[in-house]
């Protein structure tokens, strides 16, 4: 199934917790942690957060490795089994680097040191090169321009990133949007290629300054807003070998300063540490996203574009299976559809949902699918779509063995909450089940400024 679940088991096996501990721990009942444990559903990106506070009051190690091991997957890299956030080092101070995202009201700190992390990576960890300003910020809108223009979260009220990725007139290609762009390399050539001047000037003018503050703390206590900036330049120069900041500036002014420059020992530090650290500040980037989207469903797997989408292989053999015993026409065109030619549908898009689940998906054509994209779909297919659910559920109950129809059926029963699985073939049960389900997410998706009450023609 999913990262969260195959993470879950690894560390409730390693810790020695049980299922009924964690269950009790979350106030849910046992089975659900049982579907999560063998993998038969994944728990959300809004139930992860409440397992790594359940778990951090059993055993802290085990809530460290859970993080870890999930998002380190998370950010494809391979987990190093390390059990602490930060690992401590002896010569740089990791204390601080702990405190950069202290009281932190929006988004640009978070993408500014993800951003230095994806940078250096791709460097090969050099130590000599700076890092300018300009490459930092376009890194920054690369990493934020999956979660804004593809999946619409929120960045906050006040925070400037997705104004700036809408003022940009970005061609977006089939590469990045199939996510085979995998190393941003053509989202960041499209993006530089854009006037960015102001947001340059705009980001450059406090966050590389803010971001290394806590390394003089003492230093800079009690100073007019105005006279941070400076302090902080000489300070880094002068005391580059000494406190050891993250970095120092490449100039003696505030308006020669361009690039900044990695000092030897953290990028050691971060060589060494690389899926550990990152796995940290994506916990930290998630924590605050979900804060200013707190109703919006699965945000964790909005926040990174994916290397790739999941295969629909076995969601596609469901339809299949059901389209041999049965002929089906498409809800949104009335074609009937052909086994063999059939494109799946997320009847809720992918970019607002970010799973596969059968409860979602629908058989259709090609050329449907692919005008449908993104959009919301009008009302008035919702009980064809429903009745369609119940149709393949019947059909499917009656083809293939009942253990096979529950294992399969698994994401119905507990995203659409129903009291026992026979339920699923009541279409009555199932039609209010989805409208509870469904209409909430819909609105919310609206909201969002998913384009709404798309109709075939």
């Amino acid at each position: 199934m999913g990262r969260a679940g195959q993470a879950l088991k690894q560390v409730l096996e390693c810790y020695n917790i049980s299922q009924s501990q964690l269950a009790i721990g979350l106030g849910v009942e046992r089975p659900i942690v049982f579907r999560w444990y063998h993998e038969k559903i994944d728990p959300t990106g809004e139930t992860v957060a409440e397992i790594v506070k359940a778990l951090n009051k059993i055993n802290k190690l085990a809530a460290n490795d859970f993080i870890q091991t999930y998002l380190g997957d998370l950010t494809t890299t391979k987990n190093t089994g390390n059990n602490q956030y930060l690992p401590v080092s002896d010569q740089v101070d990791i204390q601080v680097l702990a405190q950069i995202f202290n009281n932190t009201t929006n988004s640009y700190k978070y993408l500014y040191f993800l951003s230095l992390l994806d940078i250096i990576k791709r460097r090969k960890f050099d130590t000599l090169s700076p890092i300018s300003f300009q490459e930092i910020i376009v890194e920054m809108l690369a990493n934020a321009w999956y979660s804004h223009k593809y999946s619409k979260l929120s960045f906050g009220t006040q925070d400037q990133i997705a104004n700036f990725l809408d003022t940009l007139e970005l061609e977006i290609t089939e590469p990045i949007l199939k996510f085979t762009d995998t190393d941003k390399k053509l989202l960041r050539t499209t993006i530089n290629h854009q006037n960015l001047n102001d947001i340059v000037i705009f980001i450059s003018r406090y966050v590389p300054y803010r971001l290394i503050r806590p390394f003089f703390v003492q230093e800079t206590k009690g100073f007019k807003d105005y006279d941070v900036n400076p302090t902080i330049i000489n300070l880094a120069k002068n005391q580059f070998n000494i406190k050891k900041p993250l970095y120092c500036f490449n100039a003696e002014e505030q308006k020669d300063c361009n690039s900044i420059i990695l000092h030897p020992d953290w990028i050691t530090y971060l060589e060494e540490n690389y899926t550990i650290v990152r796995g940290w500040v994506s916990w930290q980037w998630l924590n605050y996203m979900q804060q200013r989207n707190p109703n919006i469903p699965n945000v964790v797997n909005k926040l990174f574009m994916p290397q790739q989408r999941d295969s629909l292989i076995k969601q596609t053999q469901y339809w299949k299976t059901i389209l041999e015993h049965k002929e089906i026409e498409c809800i949104y065109s009335n074609v009937k559809l052909d086994k063999d030619e059939i494109s799946l549908d997320h009847y809720l898009p992918w970019s607002f949902v970010a799973h596969d689940q059968l409860w979602n998906l629908i058989p259709t054509t090609r050329s449907v699918n692919s005008s449908k994209s993104n959009n919301l779909p009008s009302e008035k297919y919702f009980y064809d779509f429903v009745k369609l659910q119940h149709l393949g559920l019947n059909i499917y109950h009656q083809q293939v063995a009942y253990k096979k129809w529950l294992n399969d059926v698994e994401s119905f029963i507990a995203e659409l909450k129903v009291n026992q699985p026979d339920d699923l073939l009541d279409l009555e049960i199932i039609t209010n089940a989805y409208e509870i389900t469904l209409k909430p997410l819909i609105s919310l998706a609206t909201i969002q400024s998913f384009t709404a009450n798309w109709v075939y023609t």
